[in-house]
């Protein structure tokens, strides 16, 4: 007896879902559409011109990412509106922090059986990122892998690329001891310590769904309200406060000789924060070495700058304060300070060194 022929769909991937969902994200990727790129799907490869975006002598500057066990969440809830938001983000707060500007995404969706509608809505997200950054979606890759991941899982990862004219990298070089620190609000949790999240959630016996909108918000872009402060020279560095939160990340950007010395009681802590550390009863230097406790973005700029800058943030549509200083001492960050019931109402030190 014969055998039947088999085809792609017989073994799980239908190549007929992948084509109508690349036609129907189109217009999507059109919609990021900047100088410098048309945005227009299809080719093998997106093609950027950086001097149609008015760069003379650009050092191009990458990031990569993921968007991590949030999306186990955002599966869970059936709600996928806001995790491509946090794909790009994590890419292009990256590039800001070294003064680039985000010129274009690429993104990877990658499934066991693909939804078109779960995908088309993740890409619609990460193009409203992009919008937020400023970038163009100029491609990506769809991939439909049977026996890779469970039921209704699918994984994202991005791309980003964006330029800063030669000369004005910022590398932690301008960075110098009586400068203060200015830490821009987070929009919640953002896309990092959800593999504790959703451990203290188990744990805890907290209901998901009841603070499921919250855990979802999507990770804030700070590209917009920082770009023209970065190029006016009013910003020394930039620290994007993600795994490692305050502690680890905030070291990065210094130079050696300089420490940051952040006070916790400069900004209330958040509500959802608060949450989890009294779900999982997480200590003080666990939840700012893993959270970013309210703060997603820190900005060192010169002690004579500091009210312009937080002033231009606010006018920018941010919640910006200043929240520490830069002293002269081994490269790390010290954290302390009485900040309520999340350092037991009394002062506590968390120290990281570089």
């Amino acid at each position: 007896m014969a055998k039947k022929p088999l085809t792609y769909a017989d073994a799980g991937v239908s190549i007929a879902a992948g084509n109508a969902l690349v036609k129907a994200i189109g217009p999507l990727a059109r919609s990021t559409a900047r100088p410098g790129a048309d945005a227009e799907l299809g080719g093998f490869g997106g093609v950027f011109d950086p001097k149609a975006a008015g760069f003379k002598d650009p050092l191009l500057v990458a990031a990569n990412d993921g968007v991590g066990t949030k999306l186990k969440l955002a599966i869970d809830l059936d709600n996928h509106a806001g995790v491509g938001i946090d794909l790009v983000a994590m890419c292009a707060n990256d590039l800001i922090v070294q003064g680039a500007e985000p010129l274009f995404f690429l993104d990877y969706f990658a499934t066991g059986s693909l939804r078109p509608d779960i995908a088309e809505a993740v890409v619609e997200s990460i193009a409203e990122g992009c919008k937020q950054a400023g970038c163009a979606l100029i491609g990506g890759e769809t991939a439909e892998m049977p026996g890779m991941y469970a039921e209704g899982d699918y994984d994202l990862a991005g791309f980003c690329v964006g330029a800063v004219e030669r000369g004005e990298l910022l590398d932690g070089s301008k960075v110098a001891p009586g400068d203060v620190i200015v830490g821009i609000a987070s929009s919640g949790v953002h896309s990092n310590g959800f593999s504790l999240v959703r451990r203290i959630i188990a744990d805890s016996g907290l209901d998901l769904h009841d603070h499921g909108e919250a855990l979802l918000r999507p990770t804030r872009i700070y590209v917009k309200p920082l770009l023209p402060l970065v190029r006016d020279g009013l910003v020394h560095g930039l620290s994007h406060i993600t795994g490692g939160g305050l502690l680890e990340n905030v070291p990065r950007v210094l130079p050696e000789g300089a420490r940051a010395e952040i006070d916790v009681a400069t900004w209330d802590f958040p509500p959802l924060f608060q949450l989890l550390q009294d779900g999982g009863a997480v200590a003080p230097e666990e939840m700012a070495r893993t959270f970013n406790c309210g703060i997603g973005m820190v900005a060192i700029v010169a002690e004579a700058d500091a009210d312009a800058v937080v002033a231009r943030l606010e006018q920018a549509g941010e919640q910006a304060r200043v929240i520490g200083t830069i002293v002269a001492g081994q490269r790390g960050c010290t954290v302390s300070g009485a900040a309520g019931s999340w350092a037991s109402s009394k002062d506590w030190t968390a120290s990281h060194d570089a």
